[in-house]
């Protein structure tokens, strides 16, 4: 299991998870870097993502919706603010409606994954800032943490293939 470590702190509205992987740092660069590999992993193994946008450059969008089981769509957006190939990249997330504008109505980060060579493999470190403690909370009781970590669990395969 490659999720290492999960924590979570209400006063800097942050929840970040840390993953191993016995893979190089560019390998796992590349499951973010490429649509259809990151279609893969995005999202728990029930909600398989559709990347119908993928730019991973400053200023660039990447947009996607999750089906569920019984094929509801689930939008989701990313607005790309930096990036430092292959260690690191910065993006606004949001939940999205059907045409893939951001949900205001719901909570909202700013994420930093982060991609560091350790014991032979890669170490991924994922901070998500929420704008509020209770939008933090919000994604906690909806589930985030198992959803995130089903989703990270996935990279493995997805490498070893």
């Amino acid at each position: 299991m490659p999720v290492t470590d999960v924590s979570h702190d209400l006063d800097t509205r942050t929840l970040t998870l840390i993953a191993e992987f016995a893979a190089p740092v560019e390998r796992i660069w590349q499951v973010y870097a490429d649509p259809r590999q990151l279609e893969k992993v995005w999202g728990p193994p029930s909600y398989p993502a559709t990347f119908v946008e993928h730019d991973l450059t400053p200023g660039g969008w990447m947009k996607y919706y999750m089906t569920s089981p019984e094929g509801e769509k689930f939008a989701g957006c990313w607005k790309i603010t930096a990036v430092d190939e292959p260690r690191s990249f910065t993006f606004q997330d949001w939940f999205a409606d059907e045409d893939f504008n951001p949900n205001l109505d719901m909570p909202g980060a700013t994420n930093v994954f982060t991609f560091t060579e350790h014991e032979g493999g890669t170490r991924a470190t994922y901070v998500g800032t929420y704008e509020t403690a209770e939008g933090l909370r919000k994604v906690l009781e909806m589930g985030m943490i198992e959803g995130a970590s089903a989703a990270i669990r996935q990279i493995d395969d997805l490498v070893a293939s």
